[in-house]
């Protein structure tokens, strides 16, 4: 059986480290100082390891079940969600006028990530909620918002997203879904969405839909588009709840992972729905849920490898198999821990070197969400529109492949299901694909984002390596990471300046080498932040006596991930720049 333990010193040490937030201009970011986030840190960690965790493998194996129109979520999830429900985790950066506590986005993702490693599924109940209220206070009349937002912020009632149906996923222009307006103002919906997380359960009195649909008048394709509030019980005046709406499950999907969330197929029949934002401008609404999704996703990917590594770590430790080539290390005992052996250690250090940076490099976009939403900072916001397609398709990528390494240091039992490493693979293969797969983020990236405002924020990002480069080129102790990001972010200028010189005559040579992309900028930026956290550390190790061994742990850590990952970036460059010749000289029927 698997165990969890939150790294709460890691996120300590990038929280007041490496971002140093107590000393940041942020507006909230003074009130961060070390006890009271540590304080956070520490709850957040008993209710994961002691209530979450426990949950995790019987809620996989039990799954969820629809009977008589209801859905049933495994044994002990509504104990444990409404122990979460009471210390008011999902309102911990949401406004206080709704009953939210107002704290900055960086610590909702911090405690996240403690939330989604303990275990994913039952947090996406949350999670999707925490999505929709964004999306309501984004784009919702004030009404809208009196009605549906205190009861969401406090998770009475939870909340969905509801895009795909059975025909459409990435190409929303194809959706059936159909709005038929009404004397009263409001909607009558008519069609089907599947793929829904959380689309229902028995935790919660009410879960609001937020759903795509077509309203007459908006043209063809995603121009159409309209976004309506679709709750499962109509909400009166006085915020009681009154009928059922039109709206049931027609089945729960049978999935490699997750199980323990309640993914449905979602039946609308002339359900009541009420337009939020303007009509026909569904996508924007819709899209500031999915930005937030997306970096939440990109958090599933490398926590669900910091637990997979944590465990796999605990087990090199204490299994006992063969012995070092150099000289035993157990001569006591029958054998030497696994963790002897050079390649399990290029495993481990495999996972931990990811999972630190992925984590630093998640914190590091929350702070510029918070920079961006706190001070209307537009170069802040530019930048994480930039970074998102990135913390979301290569996190994910690189966080499945260390589950996977994970299972490997287990050997036969990590293919065998009491040990647990199955099911963080299968959870973690989710999040490559839902909230825009991970080619589609891609794209993303290559086709929009990097020529957005005239390419002005991919040159910020540039700039920001070359000056941290520059502010520490004489401290000879940095030698080791700054040479390797100085390559690896020329690499990045090289592949930025092919697409800018092939994509309008060879739009194929960019597309082809999308992926690519987002990988070596994804490893750039990991590369920056270890950079970063080498410097944080040394300053750590001047100033204190205490904690050596972590700091230098930290250093050596960031040490392999320079050496051993940031040189992909050539690999990637050479494939990118081979354009799309070889990729798409075969003929379909030659396939």
């Amino acid at each position: 059986m698997p165990s969890y333990t939150a790294p709460t010193k890691d996120l300590h040490f990038v929280l007041h480290d490496l971002l140093q937030i107590s000393t940041s201009d942020v507006p909230g970011y003074a009130d961060l100082d070390a006890d009271f986030t540590s304080a956070i840190l520490e709850e957040a960690a008993k209710l994961g390891q002691n209530v979450m965790a426990p949950l995790n493998a019987s809620g996989d194996a039990e799954g969820c079940r629809l009977e008589n129109g209801m859905v049933y979520t495994p044994k002990g999830f509504k104990h444990a969600f409404d122990q979460i429900k009471a210390g008011g985790w999902n309102g911990l950066d949401l406004p206080e006028d709704f009953g939210g506590q107002n704290l900055p986005y960086l610590i909702g993702s911090a405690v996240g990530e403690i939330f989604v490693s303990a275990n994913m599924a039952l947090n996406m109940y949350q999670g999707l909620t925490h999505g929709a209220i964004s999306a309501i206070l984004a784009h919702g009349s004030d009404a809208q918002k009196a009605t549906y937002l205190p009861k969401m912020v406090s998770m009475d009632w939870t909340g969905t997203m509801n895009l795909t149906e059975p025909h459409c996923g990435t190409d929303l222009g194809l959706m059936r879904t159909k709005a038929e307006p009404q004397a009263d103002g409001s909607y009558k919906i008519t069609g089907q969405k599947i793929f829904i997380s959380a689309g229902d359960h028995d935790m919660a009195e009410n879960v609001i839909h937020l759903v795509l649909a077509k309203a007459p008048g908006g043209g063809a394709g995603t121009k159409g588009i309209s976004l309506f509030i679709v709750p499962k019980f109509l909400v009166g005046e006085d915020g009681s709840l009154g009928a059922r709406n039109g709206v049931s499950v027609g089945s729960i999907e049978e999935k490699m992972g997750i199980h323990a969330n309640a993914t449905c197929v979602m039946n609308y029949d002339a359900a009541t729905g009420y337009l939020i934002g303007d009509l026909h401008k569904g996508m924007r609404a819709m899209f500031t849920m999915m930005n937030e999704a997306r970096i939440g996703v990109g958090l599933q990917g490398y926590a669900q490898a910091a637990v997979a590594y944590d465990n796999a770590r605990a087990y090199a430790l204490d299994r006992l198999q063969g012995r070092d080539v150099t000289g035993a290390k157990n001569p006591d005992g029958p054998a030497d821990p696994l963790i002897v052996h050079p390649d399990v250690r290029r495993m481990l250090m495999d996972q931990k070197s990811f999972v630190e940076g992925a984590r630093a490099f998640t914190l590091w976009g929350a702070s510029l969400i918070d920079r961006a939403h706190r001070m209307q900072d537009k170069d802040a916001d530019g930048l994480i529109s930039l970074l998102t397609p990135v913390i979301k398709g290569f996190l994910t990528d690189k966080g499945f492949d260390m589950c996977i390494q994970a299972q490997q240091v287990y050997g036969g039992h990590g293919y065998i299901e009491e040990w647990g490493m199955s099911q963080f693979a299968r959870d973690a293969r989710i999040a490559m694909i839902y909230e825009g797969a991970n080619g589609v983020q891609a794209l993303d990236l290559v086709g929009r984002k990097l020529a957005q405002d005239s390419g002005k924020h991919v040159m910020a990002f540039f700039e920001i390596v070359k000056t941290f480069i520059k502010e520490n080129e004489n401290d000879a102790r940095l030698e080791g990471f700054l040479v390797p990001l100085k390559a690896a972010s020329k690499d990045l200028q090289a592949a930025a300046m092919f697409f800018m010189q092939r994509g309008m005559k060879a739009p194929n040579d960019a597309l082809a080498g999308s992926t690519d992309f987002m990988h070596l900028f994804g490893h750039v930026c990991l590369g920056l932040v270890w950079a970063r956290m080498a410097k944080a550390a040394y300053a750590a190790l001047e100033s204190s006596t205490s904690d050596r061994d972590f700091y230098d742990a930290k250093i050596a850590t960031g040490r392999y991930y320079m050496a051993r990952h940031l040189p992909a970036t050539a690999l990637h460059l050479a494939r990118i720049q081979s354009g799309a010749e070889t990729v798409m000289a075969l003929d379909a029927a030659h396939f």
